[in-house]
């Protein structure tokens, strides 16, 4: 809470485990520090989206700001706060760092400090503009993040290098955090396997290698289509000419949803590309009359989407975002909110295939074995995301 009264240190740095508590208490530090030091100045809060910035931080930080005796003002329509507070004022504005193009948005600011909540999922160009906007006199730079893989940017540049740029590195563990019971320790490592284990139970920026979904057995996790009745039905799409077409029929039943029949097409194993209209009376045969709630189609497949909805489906495009929707996929599957039935013999061949690619800088599945795979990754984001479904180990939280 106060390493910045030191002039020793420019930027603080706090990483390691989820549920640490390094968000909160980097928050209220930042406020602190902010409203003690400076009046009438303006200053960044970053987050992957805004809306996973007012989600993830704001909304548990903004009351406790106010119980001790801030007065916090949200003007949502300019993404900014306004914070009274020791008789000082200052403007506090809020910025997204999606992608490569964010950093145009914090261009030209000038701040006296910048907050970046999660930074490992941020453009390096965007997190460098951030940093360059913050020349006023005292300054400091605040990050916090979820590890990521050894060859990150951020892991070689900043945490590596933090003696160098004057930085506070604080690592972080669940013991860290008072209000997390033993209970819940064991369930959030229970929640975990392989790789996720390391990073956000142990903390490490680990390396991905192996089996992407290591802990799936096919003996245990791959029981037979249960009868029904389904509450729902939905089918998940990953389009493909020259590569394999995959198609999942998912059914809800108690809550749980059962990937209960598949269509799977290869082109190079059968020598014949099929059509538009064709993989849609393909889909239609999957869906066998009953009323598919909705289509979750790779995104990049625009003109079957368009043939989808002239025969009347509600299609919806998949968020393809990669490492987020395998930890999301490897949460749901672990904790049995969907099940992959035996009768889906390519998705089960494919999970038993599917690995990291060994490639420096980022996580990458390989680029193999990996259709039935990429279907059940939209059908995951999706359930997350529309259903109110929660997913423990999903760094990239989503608006």
């Amino acid at each position: 809470m106060t390493w910045w009264q030191s002039e020793r240190w420019e930027a603080v740095i706090c990483d390691g485990a989820v549920r640490s508590g390094k968000t909160l208490s980097m928050g209220v530090s930042f406020f602190l520090w902010a409203q003690a030091r400076f009046d009438g100045r303006q200053f960044g809060l970053c987050g992957k989206t805004i809306g996973a910035l007012r989600r993830n931080l704001l909304a548990e930080l903004a009351p406790y700001l106010r119980s001790v005796g801030m007065n916090v003002r949200e003007r949502r329509a300019e993404n900014m706060l306004v914070v009274r507070f020791l008789g000082h004022e200052n403007r506090y504005l809020l910025f997204g760092g999606r992608d490569e193009s964010s950093a145009a948005l914090i261009q030209g600011s000038t701040l006296a400090g910048v907050l970046l909540d999660e930074t490992a999922l941020m453009p390096r160009s965007f997190v460098e503009q951030a940093v360059a906007r913050c020349s006023v006199p005292g300054s400091r730079l605040w990050f916090n993040c979820n590890p990521e893989g050894p060859q990150h940017w951020f892991y070689r540049e900043w945490i590596q290098k933090a003696e160098e740029r004057r930085a506070l590195h604080l690592h972080f563990t669940m013991d860290d955090n008072p209000a997390l019971s033993r209970r819940i320790r064991e369930r959030y490592q229970r929640a975990y396997s392989g790789v996720f284990y390391r990073r956000f139970v142990l903390g490490e920026w680990a390396a991905a290698q192996g089996l992407v979904y290591d802990f799936f057995r096919r003996e245990r996790d791959a029981p037979a289509a249960p009868a029904g009745p389904f509450a729902r039905w939905r089918i998940s799409v990953d389009y493909g000419t020259a590569n394999p077409a995959s198609f999942g029929l998912w059914g809800e039943l108690d809550g749980i949803w059962y990937r209960v029949r598949e269509f799977y097409y290869s082109s190079r194993r059968t020598g014949r590309q099929r059509t538009d209209a064709e993989y849609a009376e393909d889909l239609e045969a999957l869906a066998g009359g009953r009323e598919i709630q909705r289509v979750i189609v790779d995104p990049s497949a625009a003109s079957f989407i368009e043939v989808l909805r002239r025969r009347g489906f509600r299609v919806v495009r998949a968020d393809n975002g990669v490492p987020d929707g395998i930890r999301v996929t490897a949460d749901l599957l672990k904790r049995g909110r969907i099940v992959i039935c035996r009768e889906c013999r390519d998705c089960l061949r494919e999970i038993e295939l599917y690995c990291w690619e060994e490639r420096a800088g980022r996580d990458a599945p390989r680029k193999e074995n990996d259709h039935a795979m990429d279907e059940t990754r939209y059908f995951a984001m999706d359930l997350a995301g529309g259903d109110g479904g929660f997913a423990v180990m999903s760094v990239e939280r989503r608006v």
